[in-house]
């Protein structure tokens, strides 16, 4: 999935997929949690977010997806093993015409979890960007 991909998405009726993205990215997608901007540049997030990802031995970051301002990842259920793909945009909140010229210092996410296979996830998805999310921000609180 790119940038371009998720701006158009269009999610399946089923339930096994959640969405967070900041208002206004995805055309047609209703997303389930507007994304927290963050005190990070985009480059200090994207290192974050690694970091976070790396402790999880059910998370699995995809070597050949994972590029500036992307991540990919599995997950990997516990039980019965399902296997669950996570795409992550960084995005630079860029500054407003008062600061123009001067670097974005902070950063928003867009992620994208989905199930494989099945219709239902009980929710898994959204619980997994969840604690993503409270992971980042335990390493850059919001202002």
């Amino acid at each position: 999935m790119n940038i371009d991909a998720l701006k158009t998405l269009k999610r399946p009726a089923s339930p096994n997929t959640y969405l967070v993205a900041p208002e206004g990215l995805c055309e047609f997608a209703r997303i389930d949690q507007v994304s927290p901007i963050y005190p990070m540049t985009p480059q200090a997030l994207q290192l974050a977010l690694e970091a976070v990802i790396k402790t999880r031995k059910d998370w699995q970051i995809k070597p050949d997806k994972l590029t500036d301002g992307h991540i990919a990842f599995v997950a990997v259920s516990g039980f019965l093993k399902f296997k669950d793909d996570v795409d992550i945009f960084i995005l630079p909140v860029l500054p407003s015409e008062a600061s123009a010229g001067k670097m974005p210092i902070s950063s928003q996410l867009a992620v994208y979890s989905r199930s494989r296979i099945g219709y239902s996830d009980m929710g898994a998805n959204g619980k997994r960007v969840k604690e993503l999310l409270t992971a980042i921000g335990k390493v850059s609180p919001a202002p």
